[in-house]
């Protein structure tokens, strides 16, 4: 059976738990542990999400509870950051400048990860072998973040940008955001605070379309 088989079954059967395995639990976090040590035991490529759930002690319909694909749990703690994202923009002034809110937004959510919330995939990269499907699965998500960004930043500017402007200031802002996120996360202990380094990297990126994002429609246009 492979990995996208029982998607569609019916996730209130489950299978019993196997002998050896952990306690019955269907949890996020036991899942994740489980898959923490079966990738670092064997590799992210020769686990199968059948021996996570094992290892978890829980069904395999229990897994897709929770999680549409193995990759997912490479991105546990960036999901949960990024599905703050919407409400963080919702949040951000209407007093500011386009420019001003795009840098602030991306900073504020940055701002709510937690410190020690670093991506298994690059914590472990080298022992799991994750590189690969991490950038791979990682692109998705990159996607979702500058599109959100490039609909808050097209309400910002009332129709007076050139949308291809908007949505390289957001896509520039997502990678520059991306770029100081990884470098943080890489870092170690030594890292710093994340919401400083990416308040870094993407300041002089909105600051160098703040001269269009933030021009207004001519009187009498």
């Amino acid at each position: 059976m492979t990995d996208s088989d029982a998607l569609g079954t019916d996730a209130r059967t489950e299978a019993p738990r196997a002998r050896g395995g952990r306690p019955r639990a269907s949890s996020r976090r036991t899942l994740e542990d489980a898959a923490s040590e079966l990738f670092l035991e064997q590799g992210y490529a020769g686990t199968t999400i059948d021996q996570i759930a094992q290892r978890a002690g829980v069904g395999r319909n229990t897994f897709f509870n929770y999680f549409a694909a193995k990759s997912d749990l490479l991105w546990l703690d960036v999901d949960e950051t990024i599905a703050a994202l919407p409400g963080v923009l919702d949040e951000t002034s209407e007093d500011v400048s386009p420019s001003a809110a795009l840098e602030r937004a991306v900073t504020a959510l940055a701002a709510r990860h937690p410190h020690s919330a670093v991506p298994i995939a690059l914590s472990q990269r080298e022992p799991m072998a994750t590189q690969e499907e991490f950038l791979s699965a990682g692109l998705s998500r990159f996607l979702a973040v500058a599109h959100a960004l490039a609909g808050f930043l097209a309400e910002r500017v009332e129709g007076h940008v050139d949308p291809t402007i908007v949505r390289a200031a957001a896509n520039a802002t997502t990678a520059a955001a991306a770029t100081a996120a990884g470098a943080w996360a890489l870092a170690g202990v030594e890292r710093g605070d994340l919401a400083a380094e990416v308040d870094r990297a993407i300041a002089p990126v909105c600051r160098g379309f703040a001269s269009q994002l933030d021009a207004r429609r001519p009187t009498g246009a």
